[in-house]
């Protein structure tokens, strides 16, 4: 049976929002929240907040979490992962998948991660994260809304990523309205231990650095990434999905999370 670790990475260095973290939504840091959401669906013990700073930690220890110091200057959520993981299980022998659990997505229903283990046993993948369905060319278009190639079949709810682009992929180039959609990828990562540290040891990418994408990373070292299509990942339809503005973290005031 797989042992499974929830890592949630996080820092104080938020340009749009700073000391993020522990900006308070009704009473309480927003990491606790994400902490809470974590723990409602795994065990605390296998739970743990990787932080870039020592406030973070301080703030942790007062609402009962495990959290791992880690170098402030890395450049990436993944790294901070890794980071984690190696004071966590030095020998690399306790777990064997990693769930990414973003330190500010605090709408993030936190059973999808469930479905997501499950979805990297079935498929035997490296990775596992997740999509959902757009159709508004506005959004296609937008650079900001990550797309992920790959051939849905009938009746799936999941397939292999071929490729992720800021570019509208595929291209529909029959201008069929039926074909008019693509996918929307959502930064959730479900990983094979052993892969994800495979991964960070691999050199930026050629694919990766142009698109600024480190999954393609993965893609371009031959790991294999599925990809799950849900119609949402919110607790709460109409609150943010996560804290990035002062703008959202007045929003997420207005709803019991």
């Amino acid at each position: 049976m797989s042992k499974i670790a929830v890592i949630i990475p996080t820092r104080m260095g938020s340009t749009r929002l700073p000391n993020k973290p522990l900006a308070l939504v009704n009473g309480k840091p927003v990491i606790q929240h994400v902490y809470e959401h974590a723990i409602a669906v795994h065990p605390k013990e296998d739970v743990y907040i990787a932080a870039g700073d020592p406030e973070i930690v301080m703030e942790a220890q007062k609402f009962g979490a495990q959290c791992i110091l880690t170098p402030a200057a890395l450049p990436s959520g993944t790294d901070r992962i890794v980071a984690a993981l190696k004071q966590i299980d030095p020998t690399g022998e306790k777990y064997d998948i990693i769930v990414n659990f973003q330190g500010d997505g605090i709408n993030v229903d936190p059973k999808l991660n469930l479905r997501l283990v499950e979805l990297l046993n079935e498929t035997g993948a490296d990775w596992v994260t997740v999509g959902k369905k757009i159709s508004d060319p506005k959004d296609i278009q937008n650079p900001n809304y990550v797309k992920i190639a790959m051939g849905l079949q009938p009746g799936k709810d999941y397939g292999r990523a071929l490729y992720f682009s800021r570019s509208p992929v595929p291209y529909n180039r029959d201008k069929d309205p039926a074909k008019d959609f693509a996918y929307w990828h959502i930064g959730i990562y479900v990983y094979r231990t052993e892969a994800l540290k495979r991964f960070v040891e691999m050199p930026v990418g050629i694919l990766e650095s142009t698109e600024k994408l480190e999954q393609l990373r993965a893609l371009e070292n031959g790991m294999s990434i599925y990809a799950l299509i849900v119609p949402s990942i919110k607790l709460i339809e109409e609150a943010p999905t996560d804290i990035n503005t002062p703008e959202e973290l007045a929003l997420a005031q207005k709803f019991a999370f």
